[in-house]
Parts: C-alpha cells; sequence; structure tokens
C-alpha cells in the first residue's frame, strides 16, 4: 500500500495530513509556516521521506459554482514546483470548497478556543481533503 500526504495551501500556511499505511484514514501532522516556495518544499521534503509517502494530495479551492479562480491557479502553481522536487510522487487534485468550514464547524464543536483553532484550522482541513480522497478512493475499488 501508499501512505498519502494532503496538502491546504495557503498564502501563510500549508495544512499537512496524512493516511494509514492501508489509505483508510487520515491524521493531521503539522501547519508549516510558509517563508518561501525553496524553504516551503524543502519542509515538506522531510515530511515526505519521514511518512514515506508516495503520492501528493492538494486541495483545490474552486468556487461553489465549480469555476477554478485564482486560488486554484496558486495551488495548481505550488503543486507544479512540488512535481519537479519529488518526480516520482503521484499528483492528485481534490475539490476542497467546504473542507475549510467543515474542520472550523468541528473545531467550534469541540469547544476549541479562538487562538487554538487558528493554529490548527489549516491542518485540520488537510484532514478533511485526505479523508475525502481516501474515502473516493475505496469507493472506487
Amino acid at each position: 500500500m501508499k501512505r498519502y500526504m494532503a496538502l491546504d495551501i495557503g498564502d501563510a500556511t500549508i495544512g499537512i495530513a496524512v493516511s494509514d499505511l492501508l489509505g483508510l484514514t487520515a491524521q493531521g501532522v503539522e501547519t508549516i509556516r510558509r517563508t518561501e516556495l525553496s524553504a516551503d518544499l524543502d519542509r515538506l521534503a522531510v515530511l515526505v521521506q519521514e511518512y514515506d509517502a508516495a503520492a501528493l494530495v492538494a486541495g483545490l479551492p474552486k468556487h461553489m459554482n465549480g469555476d477554478e479562480g485564482t486560488r486554484c491557479t496558486i495551488v495548481r502553481s505550488f503543486m507544479a514546483e512540488a512535481a519537479e522536487r519529488f518526480p516520482t510522487m503521484e499528483i492528485y487534485y481534490w475539490d476542497e470548497r467546504l473542507s475549510t468550514v467543515a474542520a472550523s464547524r468541528a473545531l467550534l464543536e469541540g469547544d476549541v478556543s479562538r487562538k487554538k483553532r487558528r493554529k490548527v484550522i489549516d491542518k485540520m482541513a488537510a484532514v478533511y481533503i485526505l479523508q475525502g480522497f481516501l474515502d473516493r478512493q475505496q469507493h472506487l475499488k
């Protein structure tokens, strides 16, 4: 089996989640504080190696009508750089329209403080992205 790594790519942070080895469940790993592209990719490389990830799943923040806007262009650009850096890794995109909303709702229901929510929201969104992708992969089998 292969391990998947999901990325919730934002301007200031990148939320990271990984799958278990069976590809059934997603767990949050960390939130990378973005500085510059090379440093972001360096940190991602460390995590890819640490978790032995074979594929990257990027959340694609489409508009509610399904169109791709500027945010999608930014994500695709980052993933093009990641594909160059990790040429053997498979790259997938997952429609993440409501992942941050769902993550935020879950944190609110869990009574997590506003300060703590801000620190973990991107990582939680990556979990939602990856879990949706994994569920779909299981359905396709």
